[in-house]
């Protein structure tokens, strides 16, 4: 079978199979709610599909008459050069039309409607490295105020300077993972510290990790395979922020993976934070192990933190932000840590991945 065939064979059984949903979905009795619910977002994925897919069909439909019309000897001359020039305008733009399709067929990750949980950590670099965490942590925050979803901040550890040495962040709202999720990596910065007195240019490093928001289903947790530990939260310096043991911290025995959590005044509000936090990394391991190639990835990018494993470089003398991915360079770094064009970034590297999972798929 021909690619061509193949790929009209595909569309067909889109096609059928949203007319057995339409089916079912008006069936009476109606299914049990479970399965509605299932059967419904099916529809709902697919009906964008079918769409493109009549329109498609009803251009080439409309194609072949105006060849028709184009080739009959009996219409006038003036009306076959009309015709034909329709024609080739309609056949000009069916390319477009059919790669806007193939984008649209491609299996999407099944989180990226999820809400994410983001992990900024300082790398090398010292004090510098934690200031350049608070930058980033600024940064996503009005990113997300710019798209109007919801940012809890989880929980943060700040240096005395006013960094950040690690905060986690849960972002909610449609599509937050999906567009997110291309921040994962090495951040670099180069920038003159204020405390550089010979106007000396350093190279300091955070690294970013964004993972899946996990819904209770999808990770069933055992009491047996949790430590959970309690003590009195402490601010930085050993500042005391309560008088009472309200600090969580709780080991997954299995995986060893290792969550805290003192932000709130109240144990129960950190259990509750913790185990969000550890159901989203333990969702996130799941996923990596169901797919070596993603894990092996993920792994590439986040790194250890070395200022060498960038993904992308902040240049403040130069204004310059680079994306190391894509080989893109924007000369709006004010823009790009104040949220405002940070999707001047993200869009290209949608785009690029797109553009490999469409090559994949061929």
């Amino acid at each position: 079978m021909s690619a061509a065939a193949g790929f009209e064979e595909r569309l067909d059984r889109v096609l059928e199979r949203h007319g057995e949903l339409s089916q079912a979905l008006s069936a009476m009795p109606p299914p049990p709610p479970a399965e509605l619910a299932q059967l419904s977002r099916e529809y709902t994925q697919l009906s964008p599909i079918v769409e493109a897919i009549t329109a498609l069909r009803a251009a080439r439909d409309e194609a072949d008459e105006l060849q028709a019309m184009a080739e009959d000897p009996e219409s006038e001359p003036e009306m076959r050069a009309l015709a034909e020039d329709e024609r080739a305008a309609l056949m000009a733009a069916m390319p477009a039309k059919e790669e806007a399709l193939k984008i649209l067929l491609l299996p999407a990750d099944e989180a990226d409607e999820r809400n994410a949980i983001l992990e900024i950590r300082a790398g090398t670099g010292g004090d510098e490295a934690a200031l350049f965490g608070g930058d980033l942590l600024r940064m996503y925050q009005r990113y997300v105020e710019t798209k109007g979803w919801r940012f809890e901040l989880m929980s943060m550890s700040e240096t005395g300077l006013g960094g950040v040495k690690e905060a986690v962040i849960s972002i909610g709202g449609r599509g937050a993972y999906a567009r997110l999720k291309f921040e994962s990596g090495v951040h670099r910065v180069q920038r003159v510290p204020e405390t550089e007195a010979s106007g000396r240019i350093h190279t300091s490093a955070a690294t970013v990790a964004v993972l899946p928001e996990a819904e209770d289903v999808d990770i069933a947790l055992d009491e047996k395979d949790l430590r959970i530990d309690v003590y009195r939260s402490s601010g930085p310096g050993g500042q005391s922020v309560n008088t009472t043991d309200s600090a969580v911290r709780i080991t997954h025995l299995p995986s060893g993976i290792v969550v805290t959590q003192q932000d709130e005044k109240s144990q129960h509000k950190n259990k509750a934070k913790a185990m969000k936090v550890l159901r989203a990394r333990l969702y996130d391991r799941e996923r990596a192990l169901r797919d070596a190639e993603r894990a092996a990835a993920r792994r590439g990018q986040v790194g250890s933190g070395d200022r060498s494993e960038r993904i992308r470089t902040y240049n403040f003398p130069q204004g310059r932000v680079s994306d190391h991915r894509v080989n893109l360079t924007l000369y709006k770094l004010d823009k790009v840590l104040s949220g405002e064009a940070l999707d001047e970034v993200i869009d290209p590297l949608m785009t690029a991945d797109r553009a490999a999972r469409l090559a994949e798929a061929e």
